[in-house]
């Protein structure tokens, strides 16, 4: 599930991206343009811009989403079995002071 959730990210971020480079482009082309050739190009950047924003958002609430997925699994995992993380927890600090220690 979260697999899918990362692609759909990952695609909307993308999509944001190829969004903005159209509104540069598109703003590039309006500053000579005069008249109403202008107007259309600001128009058509404004609503770029737009959808821009919309599919930031949407990969914002996806990544808060899955986020708030794990650390819900974490907490149940650590109530269902507080030994094991405990063990963990010790297993990792002990590797982080190797780690440091030997700098």
């Amino acid at each position: 599930m979260s697999k899918i959730n990362i692609l759909n990210t990952d695609e909307l971020v993308t999509d944001a991206k190829v969004v903005l480079e159209d509104v540069e482009a598109l703003l590039d082309e309006a500053a000579s343009a005069t008249g109403e050739r202008a107007q259309a190009l600001r128009a058509r950047a404004s609503e770029a811009l737009g959808r821009a924003k919309q599919r930031l958002h949407d990969a914002q609430t996806a990544v808060a989403t899955n986020t708030r997925a794990a650390a819900r699994a974490t907490d149940d995992f650590v109530h269902d079995h507080p030994w094991g993380a405990i063990g963990v927890a010790a297993g990792v600090g002990f590797l982080v002071g190797l780690l440091v220690s030997r700098r």
